[in-house]
């Protein structure tokens, strides 16, 4: 078959589909042409995928790509390579950038620089205000006819209730034909955060102002309530509480249009990363600046909490809430510090560890890599059938290796930002390769000796 791919004889996991099955996968054209036995026997290309887990190439709703304007932190090239590298063929970039994406000017610049440069697909997000500052909604309308997938001020909350409110209303007739696209909003209550961790013991013993749970907990209860009032869709950005989750929980069971989302670093870590980082003060406490993150990571027991939550369907999936910052803006002190964790590269092996300690299954945490993430967006809308493996569907898939074992090692990773605090820690499971759009996009040396 010409200009055709076969992925042959891996374990291939599509939970869309509910398939899990030692099978073929082939693409041609850029699409997935045909699963089964022997599909792929007639391909011009193959790879040996024995032993290796196949399934649909991972989908980021949350990743900060910073072009333009802070191209020494990231670059759209660098970002979507790092993606790759870390099993995702499409990414959603976050508005945050400088100008921000509140134009349609600014959401054609990266559709069009992602298309000359970009290694997988990038799905842009545009600003719910004027320049992110809370005060003006931006033209979201435009934002949607240029290709926004949903609206975000991500990086600040929509503070002010009424603006909230109205742009939930627009969003919901933004969308093509009228339909709705959803806000995700960034809960975090200004007059109660402020601080720079989780307000805990580690923060008191290090002596550092701490963000209540609180913070996170009454904005999304307002936001919520008016999801509720104006039956937009809302999406709640990653998630980091115990009481977050619930009130995420009693929303979807009333059949409000509410989704959300919760990171990798806020499933396995806690706030005693930042005590337990490599660098030390002369008092001999750390303070890890690799681990400040905003939402900060909370208690061992709001970690539970957001397991809990996805695997009973309260968040809708995984997103990596990649943030990536230069050298000089965590080699300081933790005050001054920037928030954010660089985390395309390891948000597979950090989540399989999930897996691995017995407290998910793999197929349950592929699901909240592709198609949770896909139907949380509705970006099955804009790309068909994006996030499967059904005949059709783009030709974008990711083969894991769940036993590899392996060192994180930042000064290795393709994205500019490496910060991050499972720095030097050994990690088991590994994206082997990353095909987007029928093509090899990455593949470790193992894969390659195996193509055919």
């Amino acid at each position: 078959m010409t200009g055709s791919l076969a992925l042959r004889g891996g374990r291939v996991i599509d939970p869309a589909n509910g398939l899990d099955a030692v099978v073929d996968v082939l693409i041609a054209e850029g699409r997935i042409a045909a699963v089964g036995p022997d599909a792929g026997k007639d391909a011009t290309q193959t790879i040996d995928a024995s032993g290796l887990v196949v399934c649909p190439g991972f989908v980021d709703i949350h990743t900060h790509l910073r072009e333009p304007g802070f191209e020494h932190k990231e670059t759209i090239a660098t970002g979507t390579v790092a993606a790759a590298r870390g099993g995702f063929t499409t990414v959603c970039a976050m508005p945050n950038t400088e100008p921000a994406a509140d134009t349609a000017a600014a959401i054609e610049f990266v559709l069009s620089t992602a298309q000359a440069e970009g290694a997988v697909r990038v799905l842009p997000i545009g600003c719910v205000t004027k320049g992110r500052q809370g005060k003006e909604l931006a033209e979201l309308a435009e934002l949607a006819a240029a290709g926004a997938v949903a609206f975000s001020d991500d990086g600040s909350p929509v503070a002010d209730a009424h603006l909230m409110r109205r742009a939930l209303e627009y969003a919901s007739m933004s969308g093509p034909d009228g339909r709705s696209l959803p806000v995700i909003d960034h809960c975090e209550d200004p007059s109660l955060s402020g601080g720079v961790m989780h307000e805990g013991w580690v923060a008191t013993r290090l002596g550092l102002p701490g963000v209540p749970a609180a913070a996170e907990e009454a904005m999304v209860a307002r936001d919520i309530a008016l999801a509720e009032l104006t039956g937009a869709r809302l999406h709640l950005a990653h998630l980091s509480t115990a009481g977050s989750v619930e009130l995420v929980r009693r929303a979807r069971a009333g059949g409000l249009p509410v989704t959300a989302e919760v990171t990798p670093h806020h499933l396995c870590l806690s706030h005693e990363a930042v005590l337990l980082g490599t660098g030390e003060t002369p008092g001999g406490l750390a303070y890890d600046t690799d681990a400040k993150v905003n939402p900060p990571l909370r208690t061992p027991e709001d970690a539970a909490a957001c397991l809990a939550g996805l695997l009973d369907g309260a968040i809708d999936c995984i997103a990596t809430d990649h943030a990536p910052h230069a050298v000089e803006d965590k080699l300081c002190e933790f005050d001054q510090a920037a928030f954010g964790i660089s985390g395309l590269e390891t948000a597979l092996a950090l989540c399989l560890s999930l897996v691995h300690d017995g407290r998910m299954e793999l197929p349950a945490l592929i699901e909240k890599l592709t198609v949770g993430p896909v139907r949380a967006l509705g970006l099955d809308r804009r790309v068909e059938a994006l996030g499967t493996l059904s005949v059709g569907a783009p030709g974008d898939v990711t083969l894991i290796d769940p036993k590899a074992e392996w060192t994180v090692e930042p000064e290795r990773f393709a994205s500019k930002g490496r910060n991050t605090p499972l720095a030097g820690r050994k990690l088991r499971g590994r994206v082997m390769a990353t095909v987007y759009g029928g093509r090899v996009s990455f593949s470790q040396e193992a894969v390659s000796a195996r193509r055919r």
